[in-house]
C-alpha cells in the first residue's frame, strides 16, 4: 500500500530520520481523524488489497519467525522518544499492510517501508516479494533492552501488553462486533492506518492514534500508552461512526486463553496442573458489588450476561501467581497479565457479556469479555467510547472484602464415611485477603448460598489452618441431566455483613466432569 493510499499520510518523497526514512509532512490533529472516520464510514466498506497475496500465503508461523526486523533501522533508537518503536512483516496471518505515519508539532510524516527494512535470512523470501510490501503493525520497545517490548499491536484491531511480570498472553482490541451471535459471523474490524507521536523522553507516554474501518463502522482511535514498574496502562478515546445496524456492539473487549484448572482438571490431557492465560472474571457493579466467576471450558460456546448500570470495572484476571500450580518454565503462565476495564464516564444500561468457547489447546483463544449496550447502534449513529486498560499483576481496584482464590468440585457427601451420596457435588470456595486472615477459627461464619435449581445441602465454612485463607463448602443435590446450567452463587457473612466478594458459577450438570 503506498503511503499516502488514504488521503492522511504524505504521497512519497524521503526523509532520513534515525534509522526509518519518513515522507513529506502535511497537517495533522486527532479532530481531523475524527473527520476522516466520519467521511469514511459515509462511503461503503472497502477491504484493503493484499500485496503479493501467493506470496503471504506461504509466510506461515515457521517461516515468519526467520524474518527479522534490522535494529539499526528502529524508529527514535536514540532516546528521541520515550520508547523506541520496531515494525512486524506482513504474514499470512496478518497479510494486509497498515500505513504507519510519525507525528510531531502537529504534522505527520509517513515510514516508508520496503523490504530493506527486514533480513529474510535463508528464506529466499525478499526475491519474490515487491518493494512496497508495508507493515502489519508495530511493537514498542524497552528503552534500556535491546529489541525487547512491552507492547505490540499487530493484525485486526488486536493490541496486547507484557504488563508488569515482563510475560505477554491476553489481549484486547479496539472493538468487537456480533460476537458469538447465533445467525451471523463475528465482524472483525481492523485499525487501517496508526500515527504514532513523538512525546518528550522522560514523558514516559507513547501516543497512538489510529483509524478503525470494517463493514459495519468506522472509527477515530487515540490511545496513551505508558508503562510504569507496576502497571502498564492503555487510555482509549474511541469516536465511532456506524454504517450499518448492529446487533452486538462489544466495547473494551479483551480475549484470553482457559484450558483448565482446579475445577476442571480432568478435560485435560496435558501433564501441567494448570493452563491458561487468566482464570476468571472480576465485575464491579455499579451498585458496588463485588463478583468473581471462574472461567470454564464448556463442550458448546456459551455466552453468560451480567447486567449492570454504570458499571466501576470489570476483567479478566490471573489470580493464581504460584509458578507451582502451572509447572511451565517456557511460556510462564504465573506471570501472565490480567487486564482490568476502567470507564472514564458513564456507560449507562447494558452488560458484561462473557463468552466461553471449548478448547482442547493452549494455543486457541476460547475466552472474551466486553460490554454491550442495552441499546445497540443504529446505521448513521456515532457513539464515543473512553476508558482505560490496567495490564496489571493485581487488580487495580481490589474490594476491601476476601476475594475468591480457589474453585474445586468434587463428590457429595462427607469424605472418609460411607456410604457416600451416588448423587450430587461438593463445590468448595477458598478466599483470602480483605481481613480476612486475621479471624480465628469461629463457626459463627456462615456460607451463604444461592442456586437458580436443585438443592443445597450443608453449607459451612472453616478457617484453613496454617494459612490466612478461610474456605467455604456446600454441596449441589437434586439436579438432573438437563440442558440447563444451574447458576451458583456463594460469599461468607458475619453478624449480617459480607466478609468475601460473591462467587458466582455456572455448573453444567450434563457436561461437568470435576477434577
Amino acid at each position: 500500500m503506498a503511503a499516502g493510499a488514504l488521503g492522511l499520510l504524505g504521497p512519497g518523497g524521503a526523509l532520513a530520520a534515525d534509522g526509518v526514512e519518513l515522507g513529506p509532512a502535511e497537517p495533522f490533529s486527532h479532530e481531523a481523524l475524527i473527520q476522516r472516520a466520519k467521511a469514511l464510514a459515509a462511503d461503503p466498506f472497502k477491504p484493503t488489497p493484499v500485496i503479493a497475496p501467493e506470496v503471504m500465503a506461504t509466510i506461515d508461523y515457521d517461516a515468519y519467525q526467520k524474518i527479522a526486523f534490522r535494529p539499526e533501522r528502529t524508529l527514535w533508537r536514540n532516546g528521541q522518544a520515550p520508547y523506541p518503536v520496531a515494525f512486524f512483516h506482513p504474514g499470512k496471518f496478518f497479510p494486509e499492510p497498515v500505513p504507519i505515519g510519525v507525528v510531531e508539532g502537529g504534522m505527520a510524516r509517513p515510514v516508508l517501508h520496503g523490504r530493506d527494512l527486514f533480513d529474510y535470512g535463508a528464506t529466499g523470501l525478499d526475491a519474490r516479494l515487491p518493494e512496497d510490501i508495508g507493515f502489519a503493525g508495530f511493537r514498542a520497545l524497552y528503552p534500556d533492552r535491546a529489541q525487547s517490548d512491552w507492547i505490540a499491536f499487530l493484525g485486526a484491531s488486536y493490541f496486547r501488553s507484557s504488563g508488569p511480570l515482563d510475560q505477554y498472553g491476553m489481549s484486547a482490541r479496539g472493538l468487537a462486533i456480533d460476537t458469538a451471535m447465533p445467525d451471523r459471523p463475528e465482524e472483525f474490524p481492523r485499525f487501517v492506518a496508526f500515527w504514532l507521536e513523538r512525546t518528550d523522553p522522560d514523558s514516559g507516554v507513547l501516543p497512538v492514534h489510529a483509524l478503525l474501518d470494517g463493514p459495519s463502522c468506522a472509527g477515530a482511535y487515540r490511545i496513551l500508552c505508558r508503562r510504569d514498574p507496576d502497571v502498564v496502562t492503555t487510555e482509549v478515546e474511541a469516536t465511532l461512526f456506524f454504517r450499518r445496524d448492529v446487533a452486538r456492539l462489544g466495547a473494551a473487549p479483551l480475549t484470553s486463553m482457559f484450558w483448565y484448572a482446579e475445577h476442571n482438571r480432568r478435560q485435560s490431557t496435558d501433564w501441567r496442573p494448570e493452563l491458561h492465560d487468566t482464570d476468571g472474571l472480576a465485575l464491579w457493579t455499579g451498585t458496588g458489588e463485588r463478583l468473581w466467576r471462574p472461567l470454564s471450558n464448556p463442550p458448546s460456546v456459551r455466552t453468560s450476561s451480567f447486567a449492570d448500570k454504570d458499571p466501576k470495572g470489570f476483567g479478566l484476571l490471573q489470580r493464581d501467581r504460584d509458578f507451582d500450580h502451572y509447572q511451565d518454565d517456557g511460556v510462564y503462565y504465573d506471570r501472565r497479565p490480567g487486564v482490568w476495564v476502567e470507564p472514564l464516564e458513564a456507560w449507562g444500561e447494558g452488560a458484561v457479556q462473557l463468552v466461553e468457547i471449548p478448547t482442547d489447546d493452549e494455543i486457541y483463544d476460547n475466552i472474551v469479555a466486553y460490554w454491550t449496550p442495552s441499546t445497540q447502534p443504529k446505521g448513521g449513529e456515532s457513539r464515543t467510547l473512553r476508558y482505560r486498560l490496567h495490564w496489571c499483576a493485581e487488580e487495580p481496584f481490589p474490594p476491601s472484602l476476601a476475594r475468591v482464590v480457589a474453585t474445586r468440585i468434587g463428590r457429595a457427601g462427607i469424605a472418609g464415611q460411607t456410604p457416600r451420596p451416588t448423587e450430587g457435588k461438593k463445590f468448595v470456595i477458598d478466599f483470602e485477603g480483605g481481613g480476612i486472615g486475621d479471624l480465628e477459627q469461629r463457626y459463627d461464619v456462615a456460607c451463604v448460598v444461592g442456586t437458580s435449581r436443585g438443592r443445597i445441602d450443608n453449607p459451612y465454612a472453616l478457617k484453613v489452618l496454617g494459612t490466612n485463607r478461610w474456605r467455604g463448602f456446600f454441596d449441589l443435590r437434586d439436579v438432573d441431566d438437563a440442558q440447563e446450567p444451574v447458576e451458583l452463587r456463594c460469599f461468607l457473612r458475619l453478624d449480617g455483613k459480607p466478609l468475601t466478594e460473591t462467587w458466582v458459577f455456572q455448573y453444567l450438570p450434563f457436561a461437568f466432569r470435576p477434577g
